[in-house]
């Protein structure tokens, strides 16, 4: 994207100007390279103006690949040549350029997040980089965008119902609960289909430590060369889904389950009305896949899904299964601040790719808790693993009630604390208001709070969360700051309000 004298937006692949077209037509791709598989989507957005913003009316999808089993190198590195060498033959294949590609999202999960394998991976897609949202998924943000991605979120909506997504991959098993379009709870365990395989001749190629542990506890003698004994995947299956089971059953969890959890359990609930399945082995429990990859897959299904049954909830079918996670785009909408904010130092713009949170913040009360705001914050920022991130966060937040003194400072001091891991680092405090209070608040921390860290404070503008945001420099004409936002676009209306059917 280039940005001409004055803040005009304009895609730089061919000088459109978003000011003057009430409809844009983009072309994106989507690549999740994970620890089992990798695969990649191409597909047309139509972005159509709403008011003073761009949302997707119209998603098509133009090329799928199939399933890659991540290709390993001897020492368990990613091989990188075999990955790329896939990913050039998919843009072949789909008669696309690189450099047609308007924007995209790259997710890396599991090892392909690890430092040597994000640099090389990264590398890959170096040339596009600047019109790419890139997430490394730990266990939370995988919950939280297989939820989106399988349509559990919506469906929570449409049928006025609890909904619990369970993403079942190679290596772990992500959960959770939605709720009026939104995740109300997640966690995640070392359950996955890729904990033992085997390879053609039937020995054992890959035994992590979660499948080691569950064939000692069943007292089977499993080693790396080895054929299993009989009945020893079954019975290793069927061990996996009664955890499963009693993760997502159990209002207490005994030891053994409790020490597979990679986050907290899920807190006090009722049964969910319904239960969506998505990752690899979802293809496996709709029926959707049938070859047999040399793994549990199969038989996690079979068992996973009467163990559903037998607990008596209804299994709807997801969208998306195995590419639940799968960002098909970056949809990109331009918004300009009201010219109620605040930026000191003014060179701390621009600012790009920001990730945003959107905590539950408790503005009721005329009496504002400075404690309650904070453990608001932390908590939105360990929902979408964020806690330990480099770079700033946006925070995204609804004013409500009056900005009296006391009320501005209960707001300002609160954000402050949960983001005080942030702020020690010197990292700008970057504030995103729906209202018109932006420029108080600001003007609070710089003369009030006395915050030493860079202060972006700007209003006027409506965001969600997984949303990035970049932020230009300061208008001279107006004072106001260009503002485009890339929201994460699921498939088949998973991203509510944003995404047309």
């Amino acid at each position: 994207m280039t940005e001409e004298p004055g803040g005009r937006i304009f895609f730089s692949n061919a000088g459109r100007s978003l000011e003057g077209e009430d409809e844009i037509l983009l072309l994106s791709v989507g690549v999740d390279i994970g620890s089992s598989t990798s695969h990649i989507i191409f597909s047309k957005l139509v972005l159509e103006r709403l008011d003073n913003r761009y949302v997707v009316s119209k998603r098509e999808i133009i090329h799928q690949s199939d399933v890659l089993l991540t290709p390993y190198t001897e020492d368990r590195a990613i091989d990188v040549e075999k990955l790329g060498a896939f990913i050039t033959a998919q843009y072949k294949i789909a008669d696309i350029r690189p450099e047609e590609i308007d924007t995209g999202a790259l997710i890396l999960t599991g090892v392909a997040v690890r430092r040597k394998n994000a640099r090389a991976i990264g590398e890959l897609f170096a040339a596009q980089a600047g019109k790419f949202v890139a997430l490394s998924a730990g266990d939370a943000l995988e919950a939280t965008l297989s939820a989106f991605g399988s349509g559990a979120a919506a469906r929570s909506i449409r049928d006025s119902a609890r909904v619990m997504n369970i993403d079942i991959g190679g290596g772990t098993t992500k959960i959770a609960i939605c709720e009026d379009g939104q995740v109300k709870d997640i966690t995640a365990l070392d359950v996955g289909a890729r904990v033992v395989a085997l390879g053609l001749d039937g020995r054992v190629v890959r035994l992590e430590e979660a499948g080691a542990r569950f064939a000692k506890e069943l007292g089977i003698d499993l080693t790396l060369g080895d054929i299993p004994p009989e009945g020893a995947m079954e019975k290793i299956a069927e061990r996996m889904a009664d955890k499963l089971v009693e993760a997502i059953g159990a209002q207490s969890l005994s030891p053994d389950t409790a020490s597979l959890l990679r986050l907290d359990p899920l807190g006090p609930r009722d049964k969910p009305a319904k239960i969506t399945f998505s990752g690899g082995v979802s293809e496996f429990i709709y029926g959707r896949e049938t070859t047999n990859f040399g793994d549990l897959g199969p038989l996690l299904a079979k068992a996973a899904r009467q163990r559903v049954e037998d607990w008596g909830v209804v299994i709807a079918e997801s969208t998306e299964g195995i590419r639940a996670t799968v960002v098909g785009a970056s949809q990109y909408t331009v918004q300009v601040s009201g010219s109620t904010i605040f930026v000191d130092p003014a060179d701390t713009l621009p600012i790009r790719n920001i990730p945003v949170i959107v905590p539950d913040l408790p503005m009721e009360d005329e009496k504002l808790s400075t404690d309650a705001l904070s453990d608001a914050v932390r908590q939105a920022l360990r929902r979408v693993d964020l806690l330990e991130h480099e770079r700033p966060v946006a925070i995204f937040y609804r004013w409500q009630g009056s900005a009296t003194f006391a009320r501005l400072d209960a707001f300002a001091q609160g954000i402050a604390k949960g983001m005080e891991s942030f702020l020690s680092r010197g990292l700008p405090l970057v504030l995103v208001g729906e209202g018109d209070v932006g420029g108080l608040i600001g003007i609070h921390y710089a003369e009030e709070v006395k915050l030493k860290t860079p202060i972006v404070s700007i209003d006027g503008i409506t965001m969600s969360e997984l949303d990035f945001i970049d932020i230009g420099a300061l208008l001279e004409s107006s004072g106001a700051v260009p503002v485009v936002i890339k929201s994460l676009v699921f498939p088949a209306n998973a991203m509510l309000g944003k995404v047309a059917a």
